[in-house]
């Protein structure tokens, strides 16, 4: 029996019901026709030049990203913009795309818990509700842990990224109680205060945010662990892989592509403080 596209979105939209995405986020099929027959799934944390040109050169059928292609509105498809040549890049190659966003950061089998099991966490519960939804999570490790050791474990569990880990807070502090956020979230530190967290695992910390919440906590926790925001979120794509691997039978790849922006760092600081 062939496969549909309609048939893999009716298993994407059970795992991530498009209604629990956020009102201002742009999910669900962004091209394809849904009776278009599927034999080949690629999915990525972005739908890059390089990631559609890695479907096209795999012979792939539907490329699913985490991250939208047209989160704003644009008036021309040209190839002359990154996003024309994007759009046109997928329609000629007649590749579909679709889109698990905001939806899939909330799921049980998300990326918040995809996170938070790279962490070592048990019992977790939402570090919060926006919209409605459970946003990021709180949980326990195992045993306490000093943060040096935490991040260095962390780091090892998550996909490599040229810039690492960015930790606030002393290295031999005692961590137990651990709030993470895939992607940006200085937005939740009033909740993460709240939830009696040790160390926040989140992305894209700004300094003023950082700063701010470093000084509301008197050099003590909540320590900071800016883990980057594709390492933050790429670790859920096997999650996604499994799940529709338990109901499709279809072949699925995750992309070779490393679309974190950053390339290298030069002068970072060890552990052990500055010198």
């Amino acid at each position: 029996m062939t496969l549909l596209l309609r048939d893999v979105v009716d298993v994407l939209e059970r795992l991530y019901p498009p209604r629990t995405a956020q009102s201002w986020d742009q999910v669900g099929l962004v091209t394809g026709d849904p009776a278009q027959p599927v034999e080949r799934i690629l999915l990525a944390l972005d739908p890059t030049l390089d990631v559609i040109d890695e479907a096209r050169s795999t012979g792939v059928d539907l490329l699913i990203t985490h991250h939208p292609l047209l989160m704003r509105g644009i008036h021309s498809v040209a190839t002359t913009t990154a996003k024309g040549a994007s759009v046109t890049g997928l329609v000629v190659a007649d590749i579909a795309l679709y889109v698990a966003h905001t939806n899939a950061d909330v799921a049980q089998s998300g990326v918040s818990e995809a996170l938070a099991a790279a962490a070592g966490l048990t019992d977790t519960r939402p570090l919060s509700l926006v919209e409605e939804q459970p946003l990021g999570r709180v949980g326990r490790l195992a045993s306490p842990m000093t943060l040096g050791s935490f991040a260095a474990a962390l780091y090892a569990a998550l996909p490599a990224a040229a810039a690492g880990l960015r930790v606030s807070g002393p290295a031999d502090a005692t961590v137990e109680t651990v709030a993470v956020l895939g992607g940006a979230g200085d937005d939740q530190f009033e909740a993460v205060r709240a939830s009696g967290a040790d160390v926040y695992v989140t992305a894209d910390l700004r300094h003023h945010p950082a700063l701010e919440a470093r000084e509301e906590s008197r050099g003590g926790p909540p320590y900071l662990v800016d883990a980057g925001h594709w390492s933050s979120e790429a670790v859920w794509l096997p999650t996604l892989r499994d799940a529709l691997t338990s109901a499709l039978r279809v072949d699925i790849d995750i992309s070779t592509v490393r679309t974190d922006p950053w390339t290298f760092t030069v002068g970072a600081t060890p552990a052990g403080g500055m010198p």
